[in-house]
């Protein structure tokens, strides 16, 4: 996933509903914020410069998310309605449960190495955090359904037997979550980061603390 936004939807040569002209602005408001966080920073996300990237007024722009607690909820959506567009193209709602939390984490590293909207977006998340700003409540709760995905993956392969059942759900969601932001920040300190070490480290250390035993399976 390299994109937080929605695809934009073929119209075949006929003419746009308000609705479509409304989801189209949408997304090119909040692809011009993530290019302006990209490029010159959080603090350099006005309502004027996005409004500007995106080739509207600054006027469209406070209209579409009224604030700035807005624009953070708008892109945390649209973030979570990548993130899930993602997981079911892959179908990973048919894997067993350690290759879902094993798939997630990797695509979600796969992301960042791509250098595209993700990197972004923790740059939003870092500077609500430094700022003690009121959005980071917002990327808390975003994370925390984050956390209870992974729980319910970790505790599904406990019931089947394919996760060892000695290990705390919450503990491993933890555990995953704050490696990958870890990880998430560590890109944006050092663009240089080998992020593609990191993949197949944090994958094989996953298949060795979470696959049972061969004695505790046949157990």
């Amino acid at each position: 996933m390299t994109s937080i936004l929605d695809p934009v939807t073929e119209t075949e040569g006929r003419r746009r509903t308000q609705a479509e002209r409304r989801d189209e602005s949408q997304r090119q408001l909040l692809a011009a914020t993530l290019s302006v966080v990209a490029e010159r920073g959080v603090g350099a996300a006005t309502f004027d410069a996005i409004g500007q990237a995106a080739g509207y007024s600054r006027g469209l722009a406070t209209q579409r998310f009224g604030s700035k607690q807005g624009l953070i909820d708008a892109v945390i959506a649209a973030a979570h309605h990548a993130r899930d567009a993602a997981l079911d193209a892959d179908h990973v709602a048919e894997m067993d449960p350690l290759d879902a939390v094993l798939h997630y984490a990797d695509s979600h590293l796969a992301a960042l190495e791509a250098v595209g909207d993700s990197r972004a977006y923790f740059m939003l998340l870092a500077g609500a955090v430094a700022d003690r700003t009121p959005q980071r409540e917002a990327f808390a709760e975003s994370h925390e359904r984050v956390r209870r995905w992974l729980a319910e993956q970790v505790e599904a392969g406990r019931r089947s037997g394919q996760i060892r059942t000695d290990i705390d759900a919450d503990g491993v969601a933890l555990l995953v979550g704050s490696t990958l932001l870890g990880a998430s920040m560590q890109a944006i300190v050092d663009p240089q980061t080998p992020l593609a070490l990191i993949r197949r480290t944090l994958r094989a250390v996953l298949i060795e603390s979470l696959r049972p035993t061969k004695e505790v399976f046949d157990g």
